[in-house]
């Protein structure tokens, strides 16, 4: 794992809010659906997730910038003293002990490295250890101790999963829902928290793996949508108009989240400003909505016509302009 500072791009004195920024940009290029082609964007969109999770927790963030854990969000062991060196060994490890934050991160601590030193058959310092009998961890726990930040007798916490949903526009001013599916196969639907970004985070406790399990990390994006353009609390979208209907005005339907509505379109119309519909957008945090933003696109008709083609080329030669102007 690299150094999740170097994976979202950040200094190592990034405030809270530069750091989640540099996520939300990195996940929103390269989250998978917006690179179809591209068979290393999960790899590299789960790399930025992953380092999210270290730095974008505040508690996670300070055990790592401490040493306390690795760029993969495991503990780090260089401190056992004394491991395979005999029965001499001191019986507490270098940095563990009260200034812990949570019973959490213990249980996750002692969990893991009495599983992995099991496995590894009492690996650690050039392997000392390994071969023999281990009546007692040499960190100082008796057999058949609880270790600590586990319950006397409880199984210890599942692993979080990490999934993606897809939002779409028309249910956050609906249902202010989204349909999750988890790696089970399991659905929910979940509510959406207001004035939500995309790459933003939600913890659906025990709704990961294991068991118990652990939680479900789910992160919110937008289901791309044929015709609005979410800009923050407000949407944008391209208005087709014909030719007269830009030069004369009228009114016009206009398409909206939820069902068509009519407008006055203003006579001289072209696409150099935008209109907006106010209250139309996306809700914001305290529940207002956004304004939707029109930009008129003038639309010829579908092949040729004599007769405005006739009109184009008097007009043309009576009062010729240039929209560009000196570009």
């Amino acid at each position: 794992m690299r150094d999740p500072y170097d994976v979202l791009g950040v200094p190592r004195s990034a405030s809270e809010a530069e750091v989640k920024k540099a996520f939300r940009k990195l996940a929103k290029q390269y989250h998978p659906d917006a690179n179809a082609n591209d068979p290393k964007a999960q790899e590299k969109f789960s790399e930025i997730n992953s380092a999210y999770e270290i730095i974008g927790d505040q508690e996670k963030r300070a055990q790592f910038d401490r040493g306390e854990i690795g760029a993969d969000g495991k503990p780090r062991f260089q401190g056992f003293e004394g491991f395979g060196q005999g029965a001499g060994a001191r019986g507490r490890t270098a940095g563990f002990g009260g200034d812990r934050a949570s019973e959490d991160i213990l249980n996750e601590i002692f969990g893991d490295a009495f599983a992995g030193f099991a496995r590894a058959g009492g690996a650690g310092a050039g392997g000392a250890a390994r071969g023999r009998r281990r009546t007692t961890f040499e960190s100082g726990f008796e057999p058949g101790a609880e270790a600590p930040g586990r319950a006397a007798g409880g199984p210890r916490k599942g692993a979080d999963v990490m999934v993606t949903a897809k939002v779409r526009l028309e249910d956050l001013v609906g249902s202010g829902k989204v349909r999750v599916l988890l790696p089970s196969g399991k659905t929910l639907d979940v509510k959406v928290p207001l004035g939500f970004e995309p790459g933003q985070q939600m913890r659906l406790k025990g709704q990961g793996s294991g068991e118990p399990p652990g939680d479900a990390i789910v992160i919110l994006v937008y289901e791309p949508h044929p015709q609005f353009r979410p800009d923050g609390v407000n949407l944008r979208l391209d208005l087709p108009v014909s030719l007269d209907e830009a030069v004369l005005g009228g009114r016009v339907r206009v398409p909206t989240l939820e069902g068509a509505v009519e407008m006055n379109l203003p006579a001289g119309t072209t696409g150099a400003k935008a209109l907006r519909l106010r209250g139309k957008g996306l809700p914001d945090k305290a529940g207002n909505r956004g304004d939707l933003y029109l930009t008129p696109r003038i639309v010829l008709p579908d092949g040729a016509d004599a007769g405005l083609e006739q009109l184009m080329k008097r007009w043309r030669e009576m009062k010729p302009y240039n929209p560009r102007g000196d570009a």
